[in-house]
């Protein structure tokens, strides 16, 4: 349980003051007051639970050695170590200034590049990743923020999908379900974990989805790529147009439950060392990779086949989406005559049909999406407690991003779509969860 000082909220500081503006002020505004008679419904399709690192603790003895872990050098330097991954430096000591990119003649904010990370995150910052650790403390963020539902998605759980060992993926997506549903029940119709899904063994993959299902979980996440790839080996030739997975998906279908395919996952994003590294890794190879799955399904008639799928990409955005779909019209047209299976729809109407995405800060691609008639296909997202989603300012972000947008397609936005997709109870509006009294 949180002490009351512990939620105190910070204001942000310099780096963080980007995070107050409001370029638009909607005529639905007053629907964002948490005690508001009118409230929107709101739900936050991507929010992340802080797990204790003896998460995976519960796994098979024979996996114990295995298993994520945090390793401190002499200096006091940390790393959380992960079978697949880079080893990833979580603290940095003072002493460590190998470990930083060399300055060469770059002296923009010199202080800035050759300081450790973790001494420049700001108090707002700090706040922000202390967040997410037990379910009262979560209950208490996501009223403050007017959220009545958030989808949970694992943190050190990814991890599940970084190892190409098929059961070993296996046995720390099972144990980090089982924790979930435990850590989540009393609050399970609002704090709605994504079960974790490895799928290159399909059997498994079946029997694990049917037990999330049996279980009340309101999704499923499943990788980017099928079999994780590690940076320095070739791409592994799996991908979700193998006809192998037709079991899989009539089983989901069958279950009516809906994937979510989260950044980050089936291959370690870090590609790239040295200067510029973060954003290049971020912008490049961690955003872009729900991107074709969806269009390896699309195309390869798997929504045809299975016209009850939903399929959803997380933290991805929506920019990549106008792009996409025209782009995929065109081949189908211009390409008819290499078009195998030959889908008897444009690429883009099963897009609208089956596919949803989640959005943050995109304002001029909410605008396009909204031209181009997909409101019911963009979910509103907080990514708490991450530093690239909106928390503790989301009222301030929902204006600025969607503001242009009209009541109808804001509901939508907002809470509606989430609701139909995830199955979440309208009811839920403005009430509080026992735990939040």
């Amino acid at each position: 349980m949180s002490s009351p000082a512990e939620n105190v909220m910070i204001a942000p500081g310099p780096k963080n003051a980007w995070r107050l503006a409001e370029t638009l002020k909607p005529d639905w505004e007053g629907r964002l007051d948490p005690d508001g008679p009118d409230k929107f419904l709101i739900v936050s399709t991507d929010n992340h639970v802080n797990e204790p690192i003896e998460v995976f603790d519960a796994i098979e003895p024979k996996y114990k050695d295995r298993t994520p872990h945090i390793r401190t050098d002499d200096d006091g330097t940390q790393w959380l170590i992960s079978e697949g991954w880079v080893p990833q430096p979580i603290r940095i000591s003072e002493q460590r200034a190998d470990l930083m990119p060399p300055l060469e003649d770059f002296e923009v904010e010199t202080w800035d590049l050759t300081t450790p990370f973790s001494n420049r995150m700001e108090d707002q910052d700090l706040f922000r990743s202390r967040r997410g650790r037990g379910l009262a403390q979560r209950i208490a963020d996501r009223e403050s923020q007017g959220i009545d539902a958030e989808l949970v998605f694992s943190t050190r759980g990814l991890l599940a999908f970084a190892t190409p060992d098929i059961e070993f993926s296996l046995a720390m997506a099972r144990t980090w379900n089982r924790w979930a549903l435990d850590t989540f029940k009393a609050d399970f119709d609002r704090a709605m974990p994504m079960a974790l899904l490895p799928v290159a063994d399909v059997d498994a993959a079946i029997a694990e989805m049917q037990w999330a299902a049996a279980n009340g979980f309101h999704g499923v996440m499943i990788p980017n790529r099928p079999c994780f790839n590690r940076i320095d080996e070739p791409r592994n030739p799996l991908d979700y147009n193998n006809k192998m997975f037709d079991p899989l998906w009539s089983a989901i279908e069958e279950a009516d439950i809906p994937m979510t395919l989260h950044v980050s996952t089936g291959q370690d994003p870090r590609a790239v060392k040295g200067q510029g590294g973060a954003l290049i890794n971020y912008t490049s190879h961690a955003l872009p990779t729900p991107q074709e799955p969806v269009v390896q399904m699309i195309a390869s008639g798997v929504f045809e086949q299975h016209p009850g799928l939903k399929l959803a990409t997380i933290e991805g955005g929506i920019g990549w989406i106008p792009f996409v779909l025209n782009q995929m019209d065109h081949a189908y047209r211009a390409h008819h005559m290499w078009m195998r299976p030959i889908i008897p729809d444009l690429p883009s109407e099963y897009f609208k049909r089956n596919c949803y995405a989640a959005m943050m800060e995109e304002h001029e691609s909410f605008d396009l999406c909204l031209a181009l008639g997909l409101e019911d296909n963009m979910f509103w997202a907080s990514d708490y407690p991450h530093p690239e989603g909106n928390f503790p300012h989301c009222r301030e972000s929902i204006n600025r991003v969607i503001g242009n947008a009209s009541e109808d397609q804001a509901a939508k936005v907002l809470g509606l779509n989430a609701a139909k997709v995830f199955k979440i109870d309208p009811a839920i509006k403005g009430k509080r969860p026992p735990l939040g009294k």
